[in-house]
């Protein structure tokens, strides 16, 4: 494998491992993280899939979430928490905690991004989402890469971001397609071309197009097997471990912050005799909300609530049916361990989870219920339906994400595209302070 010069001069001039040797390739991994778990479930996986190979990099997280402590980073991993933004239902941000506005917010963000970057020197930095970060937090580092280092970088998109009406206006007011000529080496896409060709979708023009890779769905399951020791995914084992008589019906509503309406009905539903049920309620639902449902269960032996988990792999295991909202990780999850599925997308403020849906339905792979429509008899004639054999995912779409990653990111440092770098000159105020 060839690598650049620039790279063999940084590798051979920063320090040394301490093991001897060149230090191992560094990456920063950003996401802005306002609303649900997203975002940071998915970069945490893309950094399982590249240390699963010999590459062995490290890795930083940039997250928005202070729930990242919550999960098992793997060693060769460790993350920075931004202070939090949260996102109403109506789309607006604001913050989540600390007593500042939105813009003295961003400001801090951006601040303590720039600086990150400046003391890690990542060899490679994966956005996620949004090329110049939420309100913009990303452009100071960005032009600071691209003017004081060789680092690539990439952006990282899910399959679905939006009704293509709505991102061609969000994209044209935030400049995102300016950005990632002047700034992105690659765009790699967690999804397939057959599915959804987001290029096609959103009318992307050749300086975009060019430099994107579909990666595949990512399936959770080929990055490593699901954990037999101890841990919380275990322990909710454990914990519904007398439910699991007859049918088990798992439901999950993601970060919880707008998953009420689904859990609440989901615990009025009736389940097969013999079954049980189990809700996972997220880390953001609200305090009052959860305090809600745990007083509906005195009423419902059969149920059992269940406030987080980091890992819902061995809950999916045990699951006959799984009853979720249609956000990427979700849904992937889902698919990974081939279980009959009903999504109830969120529609609003985007529609990225209705068309995934729609799409991935299409092909057979789950069951749809338009939120308008949800209630407790549409979810109990789903429960007690017959089960029809389910369908493969991997023989319908390509599902290979994990193992296509680790390629992707070696031919991304290795093959750099000819420079559309900003020259120093042009680097403007604009670009070295966030804009809001």
């Amino acid at each position: 494998m060839i690598v650049d010069e620039d790279m063999l001069r940084r590798l051979e001039l920063d320090q040394e491992h301490p093991e001897g040797g060149s230090r191992p390739l560094r990456v920063m991994i950003y996401s802005h993280d306002a609303q649900g778990l997203g975002h940071l479930r998915r970069n945490i996986l893309i950094s399982r899939s590249l240390l699963a190979e010999d590459l062995r990099p490290s890795v930083l997280l940039i997250s928005g979430l202070r729930e990242t402590a919550a999960y098992d980073l793997p060693h060769g991993v460790d993350s920075i928490t931004l202070p939090s933004l949260g996102k109403a239902p109506d789309g607006s941000y604001y913050s989540r905690s600390l007593r500042i506005d939105i813009d003295h917010l961003v400001k801090v963000r951006s601040s303590m991004i720039r600086a990150a970057a400046a003391e890690f020197r990542p060899d490679v930095l994966i956005v996620d989402k949004l090329p110049n970060g939420i309100f913009g937090e990303l452009r100071p580092t960005l032009a600071y890469l691209r003017k004081k280092t060789s680092a690539r970088i990439i952006l990282g998109l899910r399959d679905i971001l939006d009704e293509p009406e709505a991102v061609r206006r969000e994209w044209e007011r935030d400049r995102c397609t300016e950005s990632i000529v002047s700034h992105y080496d690659r765009v790699w896409i967690y999804g397939d071309q057959n599915v959804y060709d987001a290029a096609a979708e959103y009318g992307w023009p050749a300086e975009v197009s060019d430099k994107i890779r579909y990666t595949g769905y990512l399936n959770p399951r080929h990055v490593s097997a699901v954990r037999q020791g101890t841990g919380p995914g275990r322990s909710a084992l454990s914990a519904v471990g007398d439910l699991h008589q007859g049918p088990l019906t798992l439901c999950l509503i993601g970060g919880g912050r707008d998953g009420l309406p689904l859990a609440s009905t989901f615990l009025q539903s009736a389940l097969p005799e013999g079954g049980g049920g189990v809700l996972v309620t997220g880390p953001l639902m609200e305090s009052e909300d959860r305090a809600m449902l745990h007083a509906m269960l005195a009423s419902r032996p059969s149920y059992r609530l269940i406030e987080f988990v980091n890992d819902p792999q061995p809950l999916l295991c045990c699951a006959d049916r799984v009853i979720c909202m249609g956000g990427y990780n979700t849904v992937c999850e889902v698919l990974a361990f081939q279980k009959r599925a009903l999504i109830i997308p969120r529609v609003t403020p985007r529609r990225e989870q209705v068309i995934r849906a729609e799409r991935l339905g299409a092909l057979g792979l789950v069951d749809i219920l338009h939120p308008g429509d949800l209630s407790a008899e549409a979810l109990s004639r789903w429960i007690n339906a017959p089960a029809g054999q389910q369908t493969a995912a991997e023989s319908v779409l390509a599902f290979n994400g994990v193992q296509q990653l680790p390629g992707l990111f070696m031919e991304a440092v290795d093959h750099a595209m000819p420079s559309a770098h900003l020259p120093d000159a042009c680097v403007s105020d604009d670009e070295a302070a966030p804009h809001v």
